[in-house]
């Protein structure tokens, strides 16, 4: 299974920002201590292009953000001070997501060690997100005749409003959110299935949640690959989350997304999105824990398609 990561490139954040960019170095770097991703399997993120860009966000959009005309305003939606670095920075998080829905056709599974920037819209950014890489990433697989259906399954705490507003009307792409109800954003655009949750949901309800609406998501969506963002802020110890998950029901959680893909036979792309720990190093646990569980997936994949071949 091969992953890709961009965390080598800087993003200017200030000092003491709150968004906590250092989880994805150390992720790596745990990735690189522990061997859940051989050496050469570890991949430097391309950088998305032009043209893919544009298939899913507005052309004035790309251009006020590229070149440093973003209002104030538009800024502080985003939350991110705006630099030519960033800019470098999240094409390449677009390109991460790109390389790894193509490797997930060729090997049953990718993974961007980031991305799943499910906020940004259209035409503006909002909560951290700048361009909505799962969104590029489909339309990419559809241009390039690698795909005709895709599901998101979107289990980051905060719904994927961007996603869904990006797609809306497109029976070709089906999006499935389970979030925190009463958390960001507060204006909501609705996905295909949404499932809101109420703040201290814990392991068991969130769980039972989950698989009520796979069983729905899966056949109505008919996908030739997943987009699944795996995201960390639904764990009882994350300073924006609100819901209750321990680290065991986020394996749990992980565990029947993977093995409802492989029940469905459909290649999935992992995308680590949110994670805000109190702890820092909580975040990289559960991220390193879904990458662990991907790696195992592909091989019961492959185990089983050697069993059924002979």
């Amino acid at each position: 299974m091969r992953a890709f990561y961009y965390d080598h490139l800087p993003g200017n954040l200030p000092e003491g920002h709150r968004f906590p960019a250092a989880k994805y170095r150390l992720l790596r770097e745990r990735i690189q201590h522990s061997g859940v991703i051989v050496p050469d399997c570890l991949l430097p993120a391309p950088e998305g292009t032009d043209a893919q860009i544009a298939r899913a966000h507005d052309a004035d959009y790309i251009r006020r953000f590229e070149s440093g005309q973003l209002t104030a305003a538009e800024i502080r939606r985003i939350g991110l001070p705006w630099s030519l670095e960033l800019v470098r920075r999240v094409r390449h998080m677009v390109g991460g997501t790109i390389a790894a829905a193509r490797t997930a056709l060729q090997d049953s599974a990718g993974v961007n060690l980031g991305g799943g920037t499910h906020h940004a819209y259209r035409d503006h950014g909002e909560g951290y997100c700048l361009y909505n890489d799962v969104a590029i990433a489909v339309r990419a697989m559809q241009a390039e005749g690698r795909i005709r259906r895709a599901l998101v399954i979107d289990c980051d705490v905060h719904q994927g409003n961007g996603t869904a507003q990006i797609v809306a009307g497109d029976e070709t792409v089906f999006t499935f959110s389970i979030h925190g109800a009463n958390n960001f954003p507060f204006r909501k655009f609705p996905s295909d299935l949404d499932v809101g949750l109420p703040d201290g949901t814990g392991d068991e309800a969130y769980l039972e949640a989950l698989a009520g609406a796979l069983k729905v998501a899966f056949p109505t969506a008919r996908p030739d690959l997943v987009f699944y963002l795996a995201g960390a802020d639904p764990f009882v110890g994350d300073r924006l989350g609100r819901l209750a998950l321990t680290k065991d029901g986020l394996v749990a959680r992980d565990r029947l997304v993977f093995g409802r893909c492989r029940v469905a036979g459909t290649p999935f792309v992992v995308l680590l999105a949110g994670g805000y720990g109190r702890d820092m190093r909580d975040t990289v646990d559960i991220y390193h824990n879904t990458v662990a569980l991907a790696a195992v997936a592909v091989g019961e994949s492959a185990g089983a398609v050697t069993n059924n071949t002979g």
